[in-house]
């Protein structure tokens, strides 16, 4: 599938025409199957939005095809999709409509889109007098629950409140279960990581990587700064000394770079010092993909103290028990001094990797931080009193 935009054309005074063709999308070809959750990601400008609608069919290609088989349901930029005169219930019925859906059928879904919507107070005001936040409710719930075989989300989620958005990633979660297939655009990577199994990294309108999603995060994330976790800038000065590689020294995985979730790890830093710097300690952190803090620590915890580093080689071992969700994790380490302060940064390469362990309890499936093992006891009591 290749996609483009029209051309831009600039005009001489001459008469003569220039055309300065801007491709928005270039070679972009891939296949999505049936109950497939795919994410796309990339910078602003990178094409996103012009594939979702492309996809949508609100965009013509001028060159290549699409071929979709199914209804798509798809919630794009604020204000597409409605008609601004009509009511929110009004806009309801035209929806499914548009989706060849029967007024029986949108009937019998009516009631959840409206309480899902949290907007019933407003239901019969023309949407053109509905905020942002109003619309975007009324929009997500509109094309989750109309039953479309493909759903399409831009970035627009962004607009809702924080328990909103909540509440639409887990819907999307429940249609992705029910077998649908779900096309999910968002600058939020955990998000992305925790409600797809595929991805797509898009960069200049044309695709740099695509496959499992841990992968293409990896890719973006390493993409958009090398050295950037979240919204910091790591400066690294190679001065007086510097790390040099890493290790871990009892993966049961049998790995360089894997652990299995809730091992106790031992993680080896190699440090060539080039001169003597006296009051010496490592700060250690782990970061998820998308820029969270997840755990720091000092070798001034637990009554450590600091070290004078000489010209030479050293090893450090950090002990710590990770109880973390599978995923990819990275690690961020420094070297500072009382008398100069940090003069070593680095964002280890390659990522920490937790494995998956085998599952021993429900939970081993869900989408959280932390893997620790939680005791619930349930016993009935003789005590009728309600306290």
């Amino acid at each position: 599938m290749n996609v483009v935009t029209s051309p831009a054309r600039l005009f001489r005074g001459n008469g003569s025409r220039e055309n300065n063709t801007i491709w928005a999308l270039k070679d972009v070809s891939f296949e999505v199957h049936e109950g497939e959750v795919l994410g796309i990601i990339g910078r602003n400008g990178a094409g996103k939005t012009t594939l979702l609608k492309i996809l949508s069919r609100v965009t013509e290609p001028t060159e290549g095809e699409v071929r979709i088989r199914g209804r798509v349901g798809s919630l794009l930029e604020v204000g597409t999709g409605f008609h601004p005169e009509l009511t929110g219930r009004e806009n309801i019925f035209l929806n499914g409509a548009i989706l060849g859906m029967r007024k029986e059928e949108i009937k019998k879904k009516f009631d959840e889109i409206v309480a899902f919507s949290e907007i019933e107070k407003f239901l019969d005001t023309p949407v053109k007098r509905y905020s942002s936040g109003m619309y975007v409710r009324l929009a997500f719930a509109v094309a989750a629950h109309l039953e479309p075989e493909i759903l399409i989300v831009d970035e627009v989620l962004a607009v809702g409140d924080a328990q909103f958005q909540k509440k639409c990633l887990g819907k999307m979660g429940d249609v992705a279960k029910g077998g649908r297939t779900v096309l999910f655009v968002s600058h939020n990577m955990a998000a992305v990581q925790r409600l797809c199994r595929t991805g797509i990294y898009l960069e200049s309108g044309k695709i740099k990587v695509k496959g499992a999603i841990s992968t293409v995060l990896e890719a973006y994330q390493q993409a958009i700064g090398g050295e950037e976790i979240g919204e910091k800038k790591i400066e690294v000065r190679d001065g007086e000394a510097r790390f040099v590689k890493w290790q871990l020294l009892n993966s049961s995985a049998g790995l360089k770079n894997s652990c299995y979730s809730r091992d106790s790890c031992e993680i080896l830093f190699i440090i060539k010092a080039k001169r003597t710097v006296p009051n010496v300690y490592l700060g250690f952190a782990l970061w998820d993909l998308d820029g969270k803090l997840i755990l720091a620590a000092s070798s001034l915890d637990n009554g450590g103290n600091y070290i004078n580093l000489k010209e030479g080689v050293y090893h450090v071992i950090v002990n710590a028990r990770l109880p973390l969700k599978a995923g990819s994790y990275q690690i961020d380490v420094s070297l500072n001094s009382t008398e100069i302060g940090q003069f070593d940064r680095w964002i280890a390469e390659p990522k920490l990797k937790i494995l998956p362990m085998q599952a021993t309890n429900l939970s081993e499936g869900w989408h959280g931080i932390l893997n620790e093992d939680v005791t619930i006891q349930i016993e009935r009591t003789t005590d009728d009193a309600i306290v």
